[in-house]
Formats: C-alpha cells, sequence, structure tokens
C-alpha cells in the first residue's frame, strides 16, 4: 500500500482544513486508516484513526469534537476534516494503514505510512 497525503496549508486560528490521503493496493478497504502528527521538536502523536470496517472511529483527546475522521473505500481515500483550528494544531500530518486494526492508537501496529503535509496554523 502506498499512501499520499494532501490538503495541509496555511489557515487563521478557527479555521478549517480538509487533509486527504489516497492510497493505492487492491487490500485498501482491509486496512485500519489514522493519522498522526508531529510538530516541530515534538514527537509522533497519535489524532484519529478510522477501522477498517469504518464502524469505530479514535481520536485524541486534543481534537474531539474539532475533527472527524472518514473512509471512502471506493476512492482508497481516507480524510481528516479539521475545525476549529488553534495554533497547538501546527505539525506535520502524515496518514497510515494498519493491517491489523488492533488499537489503532499505536504508531508501532502501523505497517505503510505517507510522506505528510504541513499545516501552519496562525493565531
Amino acid at each position: 500500500v502506498q499512501l499520499q497525503a494532501s490538503g495541509g496549508g496555511l489557515v487563521q486560528a478557527g479555521g478549517s482544513l480538509r487533509l486527504s490521503c489516497a492510497a493505492s493496493g487492491r487490500t485498501f478497504s482491509r486496512y485500519g486508516l489514522g493519522w498522526f502528527r508531529q510538530a516541530p521538536g515534538k514527537v509522533r502523536e497519535f489524532v484519529a484513526a478510522i477501522h477498517w470496517s469504518g464502524g469505530s472511529t479514535y481520536y485524541t483527546d486534543s481534537v474531539k469534537g474539532r475533527f472527524t475522521i472518514s473512509r471512502d473505500n471506493a476512492k482508497n481515500t481516507v480524510y481528516l476534516q479539521m475545525n476549529s483550528l488553534k495554533p497547538e494544531d501546527t505539525a506535520v500530518y502524515y496518514c497510515a494503514a494498519d493491517y491489523t486494526n488492533l488499537t489503532l492508537r499505536d504508531q508501532y501496529e502501523y505497517n505503510y505510512w505517507g510522506q505528510g503535509t504541513l499545516v501552519t496554523v496562525s493565531s
């Protein structure tokens, strides 16, 4: 599976962005999909994930109620809708694919990673 993230950019605080991650591979629908982020000088952290079935979604506490993860298996794409953005959301965002579908919160479960897309939120 190859992943290509896009949609990052510069936005003012309170604004919105939608990240997309397009995947190649015929088994896309069997993978759990996640978004992680890494801010300057910080470790990469979990943001959101969606089970392969689409029936369960998971979020880190700081984005609950503001971010929404979704997937379109027909388009081999996972999305991250980000609303009410804050300066602390500034980071490089990575999408990833996890065949195990275990916790979906642990980056070490993930088998494939996209290249990252930069989100900058100005105050």
